[in-house]
Formats: C-alpha cells, sequence, structure tokens
C-alpha cells in the first residue's frame, strides 16, 4: 500500500459520491500542511476515497462467505479435519505461488491485474453460490474451488495492496495503509454479522453470492481510479513512472524493467539487511507472539477459569486495541525497521506480564496496550515493505514476503501448540515474551556493534583509528 512535494492534493470538502476520475481542485499550501499529520489524510484524495468504499465492500462480502465456509465444510463431511484442510488448501498456493504472481503484478498493468483477479474471484463465488443451491458441491469440489481461490489470490493480494499505495504520495502511503487496516477490522465486523443474517433469511448460497457481488464492484471501480498528484505511477506492463515532480512534466521515456523474473525479487530481497532484519522480527514475532487466539483462549479458559463469554471480551479488546494501533499507526510518516523492532519488543514484554496475569481483569487491561502495539508495528512494517523496493520490483518483493508469510502461517500454530504442551499457557505467554524481545535486543546489539566498532587503518607503520563510515538508519 508509497518522499516528494504535493502541491495539487484533493479537497477534504469533496463529496465522496462524486466520480473517482474527476478532477482535484488544489488546496493551498496551509491546508495541506495542516493535514499532513492526519491519520486520515489519504482520505483527501477522491479516488482514495472509493477505493476505501470499494475495499470496505469486498471485505465485507469475504467475511461473510468465510462466517460460513466452515460451516459448509462441517454440514459436507461432518469432520472438523476437513474443515481444517480446507483453510490449509487454500492458504497453500501462497508458499510457492506468490513468487509468480509477484512477478505478474510488475509485469502487467497494475489496474488491469487487479481488476481481471477481482473479476476471477467473483466467478469462483457465483460457482460456489451455484453449486451450493443445486446441491452439487461435495468435498473434492470445494477443495478444488480452494485451492483457485488461492491461486487467484496469490495475484490478487499484492495488486490491490500496491494500487492503494499508487493512489497516494508516497508520504501518505502510512495513512494509506492505516485507512486500509481500519477499512479491513470495519468490514470483518459488518460481514460477520451480515453472514449470520443472510444464511437465518435466505441460505448459505446468498452468502456466496453476495460476496461475489462485491468483488465484480470492486472491479467495476477500479478503471475510473487515478492516482494523486505526486503519486508513484505505473504506467503500463513492465514499465514504472517515477513520482511526479512539481515542475513541467518529464520528456523522456520511463524507465523499463528488461526481464520481470522471480530470480530478480529473491535477490533484491535478500541483498537488502533492512528487508532481512524485518523478515526476521515479523517472522519470531508472528510465532512467538501473534497467535493470541490460541495463547489468550487456553490461558482465558484454563487458568483463568473463564468461559467462551470471557474469550469474547478478550476478543473485542483485541479489536478495539487494532483499531486504535492503526489510527496512530497512520500518523507515522517515515516509518523504519528500527522503529518496527522496538515496538515488537515492547509488545513481547507486555505478553510476558500477561503470562502472570493474576485475574481476568488484570489481563483485559494488558490485552488493550498489547493490540495497540502490534497494530502500530503492523502498519511501520508494512510501508516499509511496500515502500523500500524501487516501483518496478514491488510486486516481486511482496511475492517474496507472501511465501515467507504463509511460512510462518503454516508452521508458526503448530510449533506454539507444542509449547503450550511442554510450558502451559502461562509458560508459553511468557517465555515466547522472552524469545522475542530477548531476538530483537540481540539483534540490535548486534547491528551496533557492525556499524560503531572502529577501524584501525594504516598509515606509516602505526595504527590510526579512523571513524565508523555513516551509513543510512534501518
Amino acid at each position: 500500500m508509497s518522499p516528494s512535494l504535493r502541491t495539487h492534493p484533493e479537497s477534504s470538502s469533496a463529496p465522496v459520491s462524486s466520480s473517482p476520475s474527476s478532477p482535484a481542485p488544489p488546496v493551498s499550501a496551509h491546508a495541506s500542511a495542516s493535514a499532513s499529520r492526519s491519520p486520515w489524510r489519504s482520505l483527501r484524495y477522491r479516488s482514495m476515497r472509493w477505493w476505501s468504499v470499494a475495499n470496505f465492500v469486498s471485505n465485507a462480502g469475504t467475511w461473510m462467505q468465510l462466517t460460513v465456509q466452515n460451516l459448509l465444510v462441517l454440514q459436507i463431511t461432518g469432520s472438523a479435519a476437513a474443515t481444517g484442510l480446507s483453510m490449509s488448501v487454500q492458504a497453500a498456493p501462497a508458499l510457492l505461488m506468490s513468487l509468480v504472481g509477484g512477478a505478474a503484478v510488475d509485469r502487467w498493468p497494475r489496474k488491469l491485474t487487479a481488476s481481471v483477479s477481482q473479476a476471477l474471484l467473483g466467478a469462483v463465488a457465483f460457482t460456489t453460490a451455484v453449486l451450493v443451491a443445486t446441491g452439487g458441491l461435495d468435498l473434492t469440489v470445494l477443495m478444488v474451488l480452494a485451492a483457485v481461490t488461492g491461486v487467484i489470490a496469490t495475484v490478487d493480494g499484492p495488486a490491490c495492496a500496491l494500487l492503494g499505495n499508487d493512489l497516494v504520495p508516497p508520504e501518505d502511503v502510512p495513512s494509506a495503509i492505516g485507512v486500509g487496516s481500519l477499512v479491513h477490522s470495519a468490514g470483518r465486523l459488518a460481514g460477520a454479522a451480515l453472514g449470520g443474517v443472510t444464511v437465518g433469511f435466505l441460505g448459505t448460497a446468498a452468502a456466496y453470492a453476495a460476496n461475489g457481488v462485491s468483488f465484480l464492484f470492486v472491479a467495476s471501480v477500479i478503471p475510473f481510479l487515478r492516482p494523486a498528484y505526486g503519486a508513484v505511477r505505473q504506467a503500463g506492463a513492465g514499465r514504472s513512472v517515477a513520482p511526479v515532480p512539481t515542475g513541467p512534466a518529464p520528456t523522456g521515456p520511463a524507465p523499463v524493467g528488461e526481464h520481470m523474473t522471480v530470480r530478480q525479487g529473491l535477490a533484491y530481497f535478500m541483498r537488502r539487511p533492512r528487508l532481512v532484519a524485518l523478515a526476521g522480527v515479523t517472522g519470531v514475532s508472528a510465532v512467538f507472539g501473534r497467535n493470541y487466539n490460541l495463547t489468550l483462549a487456553v490461558l482465558v479458559t484454563g487458568p483463568l477459569a473463564g468461559g467462551a463469554g470471557s474469550f469474547g471480551t478478550v476478543s473485542t479488546v483485541l479489536a478495539v486495541g487494532g483499531i486504535i494501533g492503526a489510527v496512530l499507526g497512520a500518523r507515522l510518516r517515515k516509518p523504519s525497521v528500527r522503529l518496527v523492532g522496538t515496538l515488537a519488543a515492547a509488545g513481547a514484554l507486555l505478553q510476558v506480564v500477561a503470562g502472570f496475569s493474576p485475574s481476568f481483569a488484570v489481563l483485559l487491561v494488558l490485552v488493550l496496550p498489547m493490540a495497540v502495539v502490534e497494530s502500530v508495528s503492523d502498519t511501520a512494517g508494512t510501508t516499509v515493505l511496500q515502500t523500500d523496493p524501487p516501483a518496478h520490483l514491488r510486486g516481486r518483493v511482496l511475492g517474496v514476503w507472501g511465501s515467507i508469510s504463509t511460512a510462518w502461517g503454516l508452521g508458526g500454530p503448530p510449533a506454539l501448540g507444542l509449547l503450550m504442551e511442554l510450558a502451559g499457557a502461562r509458560g508459553a505467554l511468557v517465555s515466547g515474551g522472552l524469545i522475542i524481545a530477548g531476538s530483537i535486543g540481540a539483534g540490535f546489539l548486534l547491528r551496533r556493534r557492525q556499524t560503531t566498532e572502529p577501524v584501525l587503518l594504516r598509515k606509516n607503520g602505526r595504527g590510526v583509528t579512523a571513524q565508523p563510515a555513516l551509513e543510512t538508519a534501518a
């Protein structure tokens, strides 16, 4: 979801109902400066407002479908194992196919790619709805549809994320990501609520059909989106245009990526220490600190002697903290890996304290800041990931990240479950938090030692201590 000057941002007073492609009137420099710190600053751009509305509709439809999907598998098979298998089948393609999907996003025009992928996802949803309504859906067909959805998502995910970034200037990307997080949370709540109502009155097939309509709505909005003045643009297949300057428009051709290969994305990622460090921080946090639906569920229902209602309260507090964190994260201008690591370590220490909670009330007090810190860290990390690579490589870098994060998603819960078997819920929270904080602290110390250790130079047979070379901050 990408520093340049902004001289013609769109007016914040423009009605949302206006066309996303209509021209934007200029605003004064004072208005631009006063809005620059607002977490909502990305919504000054008309196309970003339309994109946010489209994403809300799409997220609501997706969560409406997910609300009933597991129940549908249970109805067909009567097996909880089959339910878990269907989720794994849908997630598994991202482990390898994300690399190819990211390269496709860099090679093809982004708006066209996102429109086609959304339309294909809509077609899968409509197909499922028809099969459910006619009784023609069995486990084999369901698994095939889940796998197809997973393959399409390897292209759709990075395409839609980067398309949102393309709509705003680079300094407003954190705001766009924060707004996207809020839209995702709101869509999840609305979709879960609508899913129950839809199934109750219209049946399971209606939830899939509604999701198909939501995908088509997004696909119909995309062609009318226009990047704001100063945004990074992708002009066409394999070609990217740098941020629009404030002076006369350039007359030369845009830089062209000659070989859109997966290997380029892997090479860029592995040669960027800040991206490797970000992967390390996010990975250790994902395995030992982010699976609160597992660790806190066992803690609440076990040592704290609560029930399903108590864990529902914890889940609500986590959601509220996530929303607050997304708003705070949207205020960031130039987040760094150092900030991501600091926040992740702080969240890990809060997790350690939560593991010692003597009562449910104390746990609730700690859960809120845990969720806030996690959400701000996620926004900062996503901004670094999506703005660090040059424009023509961002799809492939996101593809690499998709494969890595899928590996964490598939391997993290079993590893954490084993830790809980050995140490219990409290032990897993405490030891997991210490592992996260210790790993990040060791990384910071190693980084500091590498960048500050003096170098001994030889001059006329005598040693001379040289100053360490200056480096950019992570």
